[in-house]
């Protein structure tokens, strides 16, 4: 994720190189900010004549509102934000009424998340708020017209978000686009050891590498994240050893395909799994993330091993989009569904019980009723039981966007049959009456129950006693749903507690060592007169 605003742009994160300053390091060497300002030039943002100059604001003394829309990537991403905020003093508040300053952080795959981006920069507007945007959608478009006049923090920059808002709340308006590379090669994404608040204190995402080899003509994400760019494998295996020491349980690897991880500084997945298997506490579990059919089916043998693990969930996500070989060569998908068939039929087979999860496509450019009804046949042979089905929207700049597009009204009816169909099945009646051991990590939607997982990441709901939060339970299946099972501990049942520390508590900074504490808050300075001695320097 290249110049402000004079391209598509790539990929995402941010690793920091050596002549980049970091957050820490800010108020020792403020002379070396070098984000373009301007200042706002909307009569809106115009500063009356009551308001403080801009230099009398202190930074730091804020409260902060973050949204996220998107994939666990993009989460991973609000969580670094949000603790380097923290870290800097900033408060972050769950409430957006009382915040100083909203920050977006924006998807790209559907046009409703756009949307939902969209008009809450008009709603923060109309709120006289702050904003600042990050995420997918100003990375790939920052010339868009609702962006004009906004601070952007991109993919590849969210390390420097600390100075975006310091900006932003003088009143400036700061672009930071630019990709990382160190000796001409582009780099991972953000440092892995920054400052995070984690959503869930349980749950650690580590995005394993950042954008992608393909060339999916639907997809706008690609114009944010770019190509494949891998982290080394001491840095991801590093810090799931730090996620294990702050109380964590259960670690989701994530990235825009997992499966491709590592073929661009010469290792593998199944390589990086084994070595991350081998840190992982009795107790704790490690979820793989999404991955395409063509880069699994060369390590099947390898991946069918990991899967039946003890400490990964037997659970895999493979898109398969479409089961007609002529879309998905429209789509550029580089593989057929005889390919798909193939990961899915050797998984099964090997890892008994295994969950496989799919994403579906209904309207693509071109398909017909015949192209639709063979995906209807592949859901109904497999029955997966959890199905992503998306109806098709054409996005800005893609090359499906100029391909000729299938009625509203069929898209919208194809993506009804689909879902008719899915939820004409049941995948879990079979399972009532078994005991299980599930992992608890969180509250359900409604709050009436613990959210657990069993060893194929099927969802388990179990009665909300503070005992069994962050552990392992035994109980009996005793009632299924459609998306869940719900559990009975047994009377007499082992509460497991993984070998790990006491988790942070919720909203507690990640990642602060003794000697990032002492970077970010001198020993004899109060948070007042850091900030007053950072204003001075500048």
């Amino acid at each position: 994720m290249p110049a402000a605003c004079d391209s598509l742009l790539e990929d995402i994160e941010d690793i920091v190189s050596a002549q980049d300053v970091k957050p820490h390091d800010r108020q020792f060497a403020r002379k070396n900010v070098v984000p373009k300002v301007r200042k706002r030039n909307s009569q809106k943002n115009v500063q009356a004549d009551d308001d403080p100059p801009s230099d009398s604001i202190i930074p730091g003394a804020q409260k902060i509102w973050i949204r996220t829309w998107g994939c666990s990537h993009n989460n991973s991403d609000g969580e670094y934000m949000a603790g380097q905020l923290a870290s800097y003093g900033y408060k972050i508040t769950e409430n957006a009424a009382e915040a100083d300053l909203w920050l977006l952080n924006s998807c790209t795959v559907k046009s409703p998340a756009e949307d939902h981006f969209r008009n809450s920069i008009k709603k923060a507007q109309e709120d006289d708020k702050k904003v600042v945007l990050a995420g997918c959608v100003p990375q790939a478009q920052p010339r868009q017209d609702y962006l004009k006049g906004l601070s952007i923090i991109g993919v590849q920059q969210i390390d420097r978000v600390v100075e975006v808002v310091e900006e932003t709340i003088k009143g400036h308006s700061v672009r930071l686009l630019g990709q990382k590379k160190d000796n001409g090669k582009r780099l991972g994404g953000a440092r892995l050891d920054l400052p995070k608040i984690r959503k869930n204190p349980l749950i650690e995402i580590i995005s394993i590498n950042t954008g992608c080899l393909n060339a999916c003509t639907y997809c706008k994400t690609k114009h944010a994240r770019g190509d494949l760019a891998s982290y080394p494998t001491e840095e991801l295996v590093d810090r799931a050893k730090q996620s294990f020491q702050e109380g964590v349980c259960e670690i989701w690897l994530t990235s825009e395909d997992t499966g491709a991880y590592g073929r661009d500084i010469g290792t593998d997945l199944p390589t990086l799994l084994w070595k991350l298997v081998e840190v992982i506490p009795e107790g704790a579990m490690l979820r793989l993330g999404m991955t395409n059919p063509p880069y699994i089916l060369e390590h099947l043998e390898e991946m069918a091993k990991i899967l039946n693990h003890p400490r990964v969930y037997a659970f895999l996500h493979i898109p398969v989009q479409s089961a007609s070989d002529s879309i998905l060569m429209e789509m550029k998908r580089e593989y057929c569904v005889a390919d798909f068939k193939r990961v899915v039929d050797f998984l099964k087979e090997k890892v008994p019980g295994i969950t496989i999860a799919t994403d579906i496509i209904c309207g693509f450019p071109g398909e017909t009723d015949e192209d639709f009804q063979d995906t209807m046949k592949l859901v109904e042979e497999y029955r997966f039981p959890s199905l992503f089905i998306n109806q098709f929207y054409p996005r800005p700049g893609t090359p499906a966007a100029k391909m000729h597009q299938v009625p509203a009204l069929v898209k919208k009816q194809r993506t009804k049959d689909l879902s008719q169909l899915f939820h004409s099945y049941n995948p879990y009646d079979h399972k009532v009456g078994e005991r299980q051991r599930v992992l608890v990590t969180e509250d359900s939607f409604d709050c009436q129950f613990y959210v657990a997982h069993n060893q194929f990441y099927e969802q388990v709901l179990v009665p909300k006693d503070p005992e069994f939060m962050g552990k392992m339970v035994e109980v009996d299946i005793y009632e299924a749903g459609k998306h869940f099972m719900k559990g009975r501990p047994l009377s007499d049942a082992n509460v497991f507690t993984p070998s790990i520390t006491r988790p942070l508590a919720k909203g507690e900074v990640s990642g602060i060592t003794e000697v990032s504490k002492r970077h970010l808050l001198p020993e004899h300075q109060s948070p007042a007169s850091r900030r007053g001695s950072t204003r001075q320097s500048r």
